[in-house]
């Protein structure tokens, strides 16, 4: 075998605690090593027995992630001979190990499906000893309770039960850092790794983070530095994501356009005062037409009222034509800010499955005058926020009621 490993990662390699918990900078290396690393272990003969689940939040996501990363890692650690070594499943996605029977298998924690798939693994030789999420701040602590379950029993000598998560720490306020950085325990490992340890990044890179250095400082934090996304001058804090029932006293739908930034629709629920978001479709590179059909497939209700933006009156007439009942969003100067502070004053329940919503929101947060260091009165700019623009659509026909009776007779 010829790997090549970042002498940084040489502990994180090494540690045998249950939890290994990896943050980093983007370009860090993080989910090479750890590709790479499962291989060799998993090539090993020491390791006959062992077996390995990878996870994305929503399964699809493996293919051209965690699954290329570790068809990748295979051709570089045994090159031209992989093939003899590793066979490769496409259909579904799975790898097995010919020299010790070791398999890794693929799957996603989007909804109560894909959950029931995780608890039901069964393997015809060994035991699943080994997880790996990676983008683990897309997944929920009931999540990981899930998974940690799934690791029980006794183990041949020299095998051990480990959860690997990677990821950009994107904020502050993520159950991760409460979990697994703000405390101390022997069960776990913490390991933070930048793109400027990484010895064989191209130059290329680096010239691209210096310049987000200088336009986007606090970007740069997290996926220069890989350090916490600060909690100071985010513009919501009141964003929770567990699993609720979905019996509303209101529903809406909210539409941002795009095509090389996403398109989100969000369907979204009213309730007690807080705002629900349902479902989420989130997606680039797809023409209205596609956009429209997906809506259809995935069940986005037609008779409930979808706010959009109104700088797109063409795709407004192409959801309605399907049936939708698409209206334009007046935007106003301060409707941006007025929207906010409606936000602002009720709790925002995310439901796990959307993903991107909840990525969005809890990394959106207010411009900082470069000069003064002071935050000003509108969000930053270099901040995703295609769900977060389709959230505050939805809420706009909300936003004008002032009483809960009002807000009963919005039922759709």
């Amino acid at each position: 075998m010829r790997a090549r490993f970042n002498d940084a990662f040489r502990p994180a390699n090494e540690t045998r605690a249950r939890y290994r918990v990896l943050m980093g900078s983007a370009g860090s290396g993080k989910s090479v090593n750890t590709a790479e690393d499962f291989i060799c272990k998993l090539s090993d003969a020491n390791a006959i027995g062992a077996n390995l689940l990878v996870l994305r939040k929503i399964e699809a996501s493996n293919r051209d992630s965690t699954f290329a990363e570790l068809l990748a890692a295979i051709g570089r650690v045994f090159g031209g001979s992989a093939s003899k070594y590793w066979s490769v499943n496409y259909a579904p996605l799975g790898l097995q190990c010919m020299l010790t029977g070791s398999r890794i298998i693929f799957r996603g924690m989007n909804d109560a499906h894909q959950r029931e798939k995780v608890k039901s693994i069964t393997l015809p030789e060994g035991k699943l000893t080994w997880i790996w999420l990676e983008e683990a701040t897309e997944f929920t602590q009931a999540d990981l309770e899930i998974l940690d379950d799934r690791l029980r029993g006794e183990l041949p000598e020299g095998l051990y039960y480990q959860i690997t998560m990677t990821f950009n720490p994107v904020s502050a306020s993520h159950w991760l850092k409460a979990a697994f950085f703000d405390r101390e325990s022997a069960d776990v490992f913490t390991h933070r790794s930048t793109y400027r340890g990484n010895a064989f990044i191209d130059e290329a890179f680096h010239a691209r983070m210096r310049r987000r250095r200088e336009i986007d400082p606090e970007g740069y934090r997290v996926y220069g530095l890989g350090e916490w996304g600060e909690t100071s001058g985010l513009i919501l804090t009141n964003v929770k994501v567990l699993e609720f029932e979905r019996e509303f006293d209101a529903y809406a739908m909210g539409t941002d356009f795009g095509f090389n930034h996403a398109w989100c629709t969000l369907l979204l629920g009213y309730r007690d005062g807080d705002v629900y978001v349902l479902r989420e479709m989130y997606r680039t590179q797809t023409e209205t037409e596609r956009m429209c059909a997906l809506l259809n497939e995935n069940a986005f209700p037609r008779d409930v009222t979808m706010w959009c933006d109104s700088a797109e009156p063409d795709r407004i007439k192409t959801l309605r034509q399907h049936g939708f009942a698409a209206r334009a969003v007046k935007k106003r100067a301060g409707s941006v800010l007025a929207q906010i502070d409606f936000l602002k004053g009720r709790t925002i329940f995310v439901h796990p499955e959307c993903v991107n919503a909840a990525c969005e929101l809890f990394a959106w947060r207010w411009q900082k005058d470069t000069r003064t260091e002071e935050y000003l009165d509108e969000p930053d700019p270099n901040c995703h926020d295609d769900a977060v623009a389709a959230l505050r659509y939805g809420v706009e026909g909300w936003r004008k009621v002032r009483t809960e009776a009002g807000f009963r007779q919005l039922r759709a």
